[in-house]
C-alpha cells in the first residue's frame, strides 16, 4: 500500500463507448496517472495538468539561435536609420514587417516544443513579394 494516501471506501462502475475510454487512457498516460487517479482528478479540479518533458535537438537550437542573430542585426540597421534621421519609406516598411514574420515563424516553430506566446498581430501577415 503507498504511504500517505487515504483510504478510498466508495466505488463506482459504468460503462463507456470505446471514444470516452481512449480520451481517459490516453490523458491518463499523457499526465502519468492511474485510470482512476486521473478521473479522480477530473472529477475534483475539473481538468487535469500535463507535465510535459522538453526535449532540444542542439543542433536545431543552434540554427534558431542563429537566424535570430540575423533577424536581430537587421532589426538594429533599421532602428540606426531612423535614430539617425532616416525618412519612412515602404521599402522599410516592408522589411520591418517581414523581419517580424520572420520572428512569427520562428515563435511558431519553437512553439511546437512548449509553451505559448502573445505578440504583435500584424506581424503574422507576410507582405507581398
Amino acid at each position: 500500500m503507498k504511504k500517505n494516501r487515504k483510504q478510498l471506501a466508495h466505488s463506482i462502475n459504468f460503462r463507456l463507448d470505446d471514444g470516452l475510454y481512449n480520451r481517459i487512457i490516453n490523458g491518463a498516460d499523457m499526465a502519468r496517472l492511474t485510470k482512476g487517479e486521473y478521473i479522480r482528478q477530473q472529477l475534483a479540479k475539473g481538468r487535469v495538468t500535463v507535465r510535459q518533458e522538453l526535449i532540444v535537438d542542439i543542433i536545431d537550437l543552434k540554427k534558431v539561435i542563429a537566424e535570430l542573430g540575423k533577424i536581430g542585426s537587421n532589426l538594429n540597421q533599421i532602428a540606426r536609420h531612423f535614430n539617425g534621421g532616416g525618412a519612412d519609406s515602404s521599402y522599410l516598411h516592408d522589411r520591418i514587417m517581414q523581419a517580424l514574420a520572420d520572428l512569427f515563424d520562428m515563435k511558431y516553430e519553437i512553439e511546437k516544443l512548449g509553451g505559448e506566446f502573445r505578440g504583435y498581430s500584424q506581424a503574422r501577415c507576410h507582405p507581398k513579394q
